[in-house]
Order: structure tokens, then C-alpha cells, then sequence
């Protein structure tokens, strides 16, 4: 092979950046977890003696950490002062668990791969596929972090408004399921919408379901909402007038047969709100940065996942929206169309 050298260096300059993006992923899980975003957002402009101090971490390591943070565009630094802070726009992303932006837990779910790498490894040469709760509990718990606010922005305010007939039936008082419900963050912002409906979230994985029901204790909620064990194929109850998967879907090894059974246990006139991640219809309408997210995301975990599980099915997270259309139809559902969206995510309205 004849080489470019100015195609060489180029490519070389990209994978310099990735490097330095893939030793920063773990800073901001650091960040996080000790509170050190939190105590800039509120002592900044400050030195590294004051964040640490008000996050109760060393300084040395507190001065490195703030130095990197800045070098990698995560905050401010003035050298006159020797200072630190965030912008209103760093604080958003970083800082604050109520903004819709607030992005932090990615990165907890990046470095979980990181830390199942062996696991992953091993499902390459063996085929056998990676469980959901086989991984490290990072996994669980950024997961939880970063999709919450944006259920928070939309759920209730975009995506069940852009649902035929649904809101006026859930206003009125009804059932709701959620699958595949994680630690019950949709679950509990629905049924804190919906006061006289009775909602049910149902994941097969029991650690999950624990802490749905811890969260749900401090919501408040208990008296309308109940978590159980149970998978998409096999979750307990009929007459639901609103059915929900949530970015799962795509892990599931029998999408086919959960979909089935979403059919038979939905009320006639219900709605499955089906939300899958943003993708188009071949790979080179994915190539770009959301779907290079969601790609390496699911070479980690949602095709591992999937090939775990009966059913044969390894969809992966990139799905065509044809792909999923005709899923349904095959389910017997007679409508299916997508209802609103965001840049990470499709919502689809599918009825029978």
C-alpha cells in the first residue's frame, strides 16, 4: 500500500482526539460520582483548594482533575486569579440533574464497557452474547442518569401529546405498562402525570426492580405504581390502554413474540408507545455522531444482550424504521407511524 502522508496525519490527529476522549470519559464519572461538578457549579469561580474542600476530595488530585477538565473544554480557567468555574452551559450538562441537557451519566455508561471489555471479548469468540445483568452495575446506573431527563423533557409534555386519543384516555384514568422499565424512571413520571391511572412497570431483571421500588417509595407514588419481575414474551395483565418500550426494544431476542404479546394484552383501542434510538434506513444515513454512539453502544450491549436471550433476533440499536414497521405487522398490529422525535430518539405510535 502507498501511503498519504497528509491522510496519514490527519487520521492520526482523529484518533489523538479519541484517545484523549476515552481517558476523559472516566474523569467526568469521577466528577460525578464525588460531586466535584456540583461544588464548581457552586463555589466557582474558585481555586482547586476551595472545589476541594467543598467537595471534601484532595486538592492535589482535585488541581489535576480541575486542569483536565478545563483542557478538554469542560470548564473555565483564569490564570490571572487561578480560578475555575462553568458556564450556564457546562453547569446544564454536568451539574444539574433537573435540566433536560443533563448528559453526565453517558459517560458512566462509557466507562462501563470499558470495565466489561473481558466479558465482551469473550462473547465475540463464543457467540453466546452478554445479559443485561451480566454487566457492571455502572451500566444500571448511568443508564438511569442519562435518559431520565430526557423522559423528563418529553415524555409527558411531547410524546404522549403526539399520540392519538392517548392523553384524554389516561387523563380519564387507565392502565398503563412499561417494559423493559430499568430502575423506574418513565414508570414513576407517568404515573406522577397520571394520578388515577395504575401503572405497572415490569423488567426481568431483579437488582433493577429493587431499586424501581426504592424510587417509587420516595416519589411517592406507591399507591398507583408496582414494580414486577418479568420479560417483554411472558409480563402478566390484559386490558393495558397504553403499553411502553422505552430504548429496549432493539435488546430483546424475541421482538417478535414480546410484541405478540404486547398485542394480546393491550385493551382494543390501545397504544403501544414503542421509542427506539434515532437511526436511518441503511448505514451510511448512520454514519455521523449519534450513530456512532449507538453502534459502539450496542456492540457493548445491545446486540450481546440480545443474542443472551432465546429468539434468534439480534437487531442491534440502529434499527430501520421499515425494520420495525414490519415487525409489527407481523405481530398484528394494523397501524404504525412515528409520532414525534428528538435527535437520539424515534417515538412510534403503534395500534392494532
Amino acid at each position: 500500500m502507498t501511503i498519504d502522508e497528509s491522510r496519514l496525519e490527519a487520521f492520526i490527529n482523529q484518533f489523538a482526539g479519541d484517545f484523549g476522549a476515552a481517558l476523559h470519559a472516566s474523569t467526568v464519572v469521577i466528577g460525578d460520582k464525588l460531586g466535584l461538578y456540583r461544588a464548581l457549579a457552586e463555589v466557582g469561580p474558585a481555586t482547586a483548594a476551595a472545589v476541594a474542600e467543598a467537595a471534601g476530595c484532595n486538592t492535589r488530585l482535585v488541581q489535576e482533575w480541575l486542569n483536565a477538565q478545563y483542557a478538554a473544554g469542560y470548564c473555565g480557567f483564569s490564570a490571572q486569579t487561578d480560578t475555575y468555574w462553568l458556564s450556564p452551559e457546562q453547569a446544564a450538562v454536568l451539574a444539574d440533574p433537573t435540566s433536560p441537557a443533563f448528559l453526565v451519566g453517558a459517560m458512566t455508561i462509557a466507562a462501563s464497557t470499558a470495565k466489561d471489555e473481558d466479558k465482551i471479548r469473550e462473547a465475540f469468540t463464543t457467540g453466546a452474547g452478554l445479559g443485561w445483568h451480566d454487566h457492571h452495575h455502572d451500566l444500571f446506573h448511568g443508564t438511569e442518569r442519562l435518559f431520565k431527563p430526557g423522559y423528563v423533557a418529553n415524555l409527558v409534555s411531547s410524546w404522549i401529546p403526539a399520540l392519538d386519543d392517548v392523553d384524554e384516555t389516561l387523563r380519564a384514568g387507565g392502565s398503563i405498562a412499561d417494559l423493559g422499565c430499568g430502575h423506574g424512571a418513565s414508570t414513576i413520571l407517568l404515573a406522577e402525570a397520571y394520578p388515577d391511572c395504575v401503572v405497572t412497570g415490569f423488567d426481568y431483571h431483579h437488582g433493577s426492580i429493587d431499586i424501581a421500588r426504592k424510587r417509587a417509595a420516595e416519589a411517592g407514588v406507591t399507591d398507583r405504581v408496582s414494580f414486577e419481575v418479568a420479560s417483554a414474551q411472558e409480563f402478566p395483565g390484559e386490558g393495558f390502554d397504553l403499553i411502553c418500550i422505552f430504548d429496549a426494544l432493539h435488546d430483546m431476542g424475541d421482538p417478535v413474540a414480546a410484541a405478540r404479546h404486547i398485542r394480546e394484552a393491550l385493551a382494543p383501542d390501545g397504544t403501544w408507545l414503542l421509542v427506539e434510538p434515532m437511526a436511518g434506513e441503511s448505514l451510511d444515513d448512520n454514519a455521523n455522531p449519534v450513530g456512532r454512539i449507538f453502534y459502539s453502544a450496542s456492540t457493548f450491549i445491545c446486540t450481546p444482550a440480545a443474542q443472551s436471550q432465546d429468539g434468534g433476533y439480534a437487531l442491534g440499536a440502529q434499527v430501520p424504521e421499515a425494520t420495525l414497521s414490519a415487525l409489527a405487522a407481523d405481530a398484528g398490529f394494523s397501524r404504525f407511524r412515528r409520532a414525534a422525535e428528538t435527535p437520539f430518539n424515534r417515538v412510534f405510535q403503534v395500534r392494532p
